[in-house]
């Protein structure tokens, strides 16, 4: 009975006409179809608004904040000690990066400050007071307070009496009371021999002091003066000194040795203007030039002047010419007083007064291994030196 009922609601809408306007309700019945619930299905989206509350539980992801690890990055602070990592740990904590920035900003300029001030002590209190007393005041003063003069006896011509003149002006100024040493610097050896010693039964020489860097003590021998001998060994120790370097001032630094213990330290040069010629000038003081008294060996004397000048240039700026010593000097011939004159009209004053006239006595005494001052004291030939001697002891003094 009770299906029977709905069936009775359709009848009275198709009996009715004017229930048209009843058909009214049916849009009620829409409403029916608005089902409340869904309005209601509007309510869900309140409800994800709960969901968002859910994700609040994701603020327990926050709970991960037990990632202090990152704190832990703190600990690899010490890493910044490669400062260059520091840039790091700013770019990977942003947020922590303002609180830890104050703490290493003010470590960053702290050390430079510390370097820069350290670095200018450093540099007022180190650098200053090395250059005040070494370069101006020690290298002024040692010059001054050397004991020895160097003199080097040169000249490129050969037979001008070098030898003579050294061995003589040396014996002449050990005569007048003066510590002498003589350094013979000629392969020949001529001035070894002329003290009686055999150049080629010599252990050590003067090559071993320029080659080998032996000290010049050890071929110092003792003999009327003096004498740092020499041997054939010479000849080759521009050949086997060319690889050194500073090889010009071999003889300066052997000399340097010993300049306390001379007054005059006389060096006999070879007949050239080699490296011999050269170590002999890079350690003088002065440079006495003997001259035959002929045309062919005045003009020696521009190549000499030539060599000093580059010397003073690049080696020895205080090496000067002490004298030109006119030798062999024949006052019978015209030619040799006409020599003379040319010297003194180039270079005035720097021709010694001293004439070193011919003597036989002059070959005879290098046979007896002896100077002529010992050989024949009280000869012409032996007071040519002993004013030599004086001239020199004499010349240019304050």
């Amino acid at each position: 009975m009770i299906p029977d009922a709905p069936p009775r609601v359709p009848e009275p809408v198709f009996e009715d006409a004017a229930g048209e306007p009843e058909a009214v309700e049916p849009r009620p019945e829409p409403e029916a179809v608005e089902p409340a619930p869904e309005p209601q299905a509007v309510e869900p989206p309140p409800e994800p608004a709960a969901t968002e509350p859910v994700s609040a539980p994701e603020a327990v992801e926050p709970a991960a904040e037990p990632q202090p690890p990152e704190p832990a990055a703190e600990p690899q602070a010490p890493e910044p000690a490669a400062e260059p990592q520091v840039p790091e740990p700013v770019a990977e904590a942003p947020a922590p990066a303002p609180e830890r920035a104050p703490e290493r900003p003010p470590a960053n300029p702290l050390p430079p400050e510390n370097d820069d001030q350290e670095v200018r002590i450093t540099a007022s209190e180190a650098i200053a007071p090395r250059r005040v007393p070494s370069p101006a005041e020690g290298d002024a003063s040692e010059p001054r307070t050397r004991r020895a003069k160097v003199i080097s006896f040169a000249n490129q011509k050969g037979g001008v009496a070098k030898t003579t003149s050294t061995l003589n002006l040396a014996v002449a100024f050990a005569e007048s009371g003066h510590d002498v040493l003589c350094i013979d610097l000629d392969p020949q050896g001529n001035l070894t021999m002329s003290q009686g010693i055999d150049p080629d039964k010599v252990d050590k020489s003067m090559f071993d002091v320029l080659v080998h860097h032996i000290s010049l003590k050890e071929v110092i021998q003792k003999r009327e003066i003096d004498i740092a001998v020499a041997s054939i060994d010479l000849a080759g120790a521009e050949i086997a000194m060319s690889t050194q370097i500073g090889r010009e001032r071999s003889l300066e630094k052997a000399i340097s040795e010993i300049e306390e213990d001379y007054d005059f330290i006389c060096i006999d040069t070879p007949p050239s203007l080699g490296l011999l010629t050269v170590n002999a000038l890079t350690a003088s003081d002065k440079v006495i030039v003997p001259v035959q008294c002929e045309y062919l060996s005045m003009r020696g004397l521009l190549q000499l002047q030539n060599t000093l000048e580059m010397i003073r240039e690049n080696l020895n700026p205080k090496v000067e010419i002490e004298g030109i010593l006119p030798t062999m000097l024949d006052s019978r011939t015209v030619h040799a007083k006409e020599a003379v004159a040319i010297l003194e009209e180039n270079f005035g004053d720097l021709v010694f007064k001293s004439r070193i006239k011919k003597a036989i006595k002059f070959a005879e005494a290098p046979v007896r291994g002896a100077s002529l001052l010992k050989y024949d004291p009280k000869s012409n030939a032996a007071d040519y030196y002993r004013e030599l001697a004086v001239e020199v002891l004499t010349h240019g003094a304050p």
